[in-house]
């Protein structure tokens, strides 16, 4: 019986290293400890008898087991078998689930990395958007991140528009205008109604001509004069046979009816980006003011690209509109205006 039991002792240190995790096979371990030890070592030092002088006694022949003694020593050695049994079985579902969940750990650390790599990659790669607003993600503050060609939109220092103040009183030369009634075509591109004008209407401006080649609306007015703007503003973009940009802006403030702005108005297309080209005429002259006096300074476009170099010509008396006809627009384009921009020192001159 011994025997069997220091048998079970044994097994019980070989799956020791388990032991600290496994708290069944701890307890295994301490039953076999305790078992193992001599009756001597379980009794009290004051209970055990003292010791006898030594008798020398006839040997006996060993005595045989009895029955009941045989049958208790088998079924201890079963329950040994089987609470080892269990305790390796215990041990190779720890480890299995072990070897499980790193590798599970580390399919997920691959992923991880892979969509890393993958952002990464696409956060350096050049973008070329077209998408632009003048709200939300899309809007100007974003519009330089959202293509590679628009980044003088964030990083120019010649950006327009800006707060008209602080100017250099000159004797400004007149701007000589030759604009005459001429066919056109309008669109609603998604950004403002934009009119194309036919050839033949020019500006000049110093020894310089420029080609009118469409106009367009903002709301509010981009420009602002000594921190105040207007409810609308219209741009006149002209383009020099050198490709030099040259934009008057004619403020609009409520009153009476622009025979102009109603003329586009009548002929507004159903569909953003059709375009329509009615079969009337349309005089460019109807958009400007009877004083011509203006601020001029160097800036950009105010949508992407945002192109600097562009020569800024902002008249002083604004025209006027309907009440009717700023709704009007306004139902269309609530807000189409990018913010004003910083001067950064630029020289602003001013007609006397």
């Amino acid at each position: 019986m011994r025997n069997l039991i220091a048998l079970f002792a044994c097994s019980c240190v070989v799956l020791s290293a388990s032991a600290a995790n496994d708290p069944a096979a701890a307890a295994a371990a301490r039953l076999a400890a305790s078992v193992s030890k001599p009756a001597s070592a379980m009794v009290p030092p004051a209970a055990l008898p003292r010791k006898a002088e030594p008798v020398v006694k006839k040997a006996e022949p060993a005595a045989t087991p009895a029955p009941n003694e045989e049958d208790a020593e088998v079924e201890l050695s079963a329950k040994i078998a089987q609470r080892l049994a269990a305790l390796r079985e215990r041990q190779q579902a720890r480890a299995t689930a072990t070897a499980r969940a790193k590798k599970l750990a580390d399919a997920r650390r691959r992923q991880e990395e892979q969509a890393a790599a993958a952002a990464a990659a696409i956060a350096a790669a050049p973008k070329h958007g077209t998408v632009w607003s003048y709200e939300g993600e899309s809007g100007p503050a974003n519009w330089s991140k959202i293509n590679v060609d628009w980044a003088k939109c964030g990083t120019g220092n010649r950006q327009s528009p800006i707060d008209l103040r602080d100017g250099i009183k000159v004797n400004l030369e007149q701007i000589s205008f030759d604009y005459h009634p001429s066919s056109f075509s309008e669109v609603n591109n998604g950004h403002t109604i934009k009119v194309t004008v036919g050839g033949g209407n020019f500006i000049t401006i110093g020894n310089t001509v420029y080609e009118l080649q469409e106009f367009h609306f903002h709301r509010p007015s981009e420009e602002k004069i000594n921190g105040k703007g207007t409810e609308m503003v219209i741009h006149l973009v002209h383009r020099s046979a050198e490709g030099k940009v040259a934009i008057i802006a004619v403020l609009l403030e409520r009153g009476q009816p622009h025979r102009l702005m109603q003329t586009i108005w009548d002929n507004l297309p159903l569909e953003k980006q059709e375009v329509v080209s009615p079969a009337i005429v349309i005089d460019p002259t109807d958009a400007l003011p009877e004083r011509r006096d203006y601020f001029t300074y160097m800036g950009s476009l105010t949508e992407p690209p945002c192109t600097e170099g562009v020569l800024w010509m902002v008249f002083k008396q604004p025209m006027q509109a309907s009440p009717a006809q700023m709704a009007l627009f306004s139902r269309l384009y609530p807000l189409n205006a990018r913010p004003v921009q910083a001067t950064a020192g630029r020289m602003i001159k001013e007609s006397n």
